[in-house]
């Protein structure tokens, strides 16, 4: 893979997802050659997860494209610097998820998604989930934080959760 243009070969992957979302093709195992297949894997990637973003911009028009490609390249820097380019072993379990209606200091949808946000980052999100999802971007958007900065502010606090609830805390109340 040329890592220089690592974000044009992304545009072309995704690009391709919203045109097959578009002619009615539903199987994300079938968008992609195994050349593109083996690009995604390289940057951590996988063809659900590019699926899931095309499917939610041909039906709701969010997240963009920008936002996306903003969100893989989080993914894409935790996997070549912390994981060293190796894969996950496997996915987290949806029954481990906090609730939907479970929160923190107040603020509902706060353990999920920072729960699937780490779970992004390390690239173990079951195909069934979705980081970035309609519930995500709300709780986001509710509380002014990008969705890809909230990874990175989960990437840089590592497991203290008191970070993040800072974090979250300050961007809601400068709304």
């Amino acid at each position: 893979m040329n890592d220089y243009q690592w974000a044009e070969t992304f545009r072309h992957c995704y690009d391709k997802a919203v045109t097959l979302y578009r002619l009615g093709n539903r199987k994300a195992a079938s968008y992609f050659s195994q050349e593109e297949t083996a690009f995604l894997a390289s940057i951590g990637c996988t063809a659900q997860e590019l699926y899931d973003f095309a499917e939610d911009w041909c039906r709701d028009e969010t997240p963009s494209f920008g936002t996306t490609l903003l969100i893989t390249a989080a993914r894409r820097d935790f996997f070549l610097t912390i994981q060293k380019g190796k894969p996950p072993t496997g996915t987290i379990r949806m029954e481990d998820l906090p609730a939907k209606e479970a929160e923190i200091d107040g603020f509902r949808w706060l353990p999920r998604i920072l729960s699937k946000a780490r779970a992004k980052l390390r690239g173990e999100m079951p195909s069934e989930l979705m980081y970035g999802c309609g519930g995500d971007r709300a709780f986001l958007r509710k509380v002014n934080i990008h969705p890809a900065d909230f990874l990175r502010v989960v990437w840089a606090a590592r497991e203290d959760d008191q970070k993040v609830i800072d974090c979250v805390k300050k961007t809601a109340a400068a709304s």
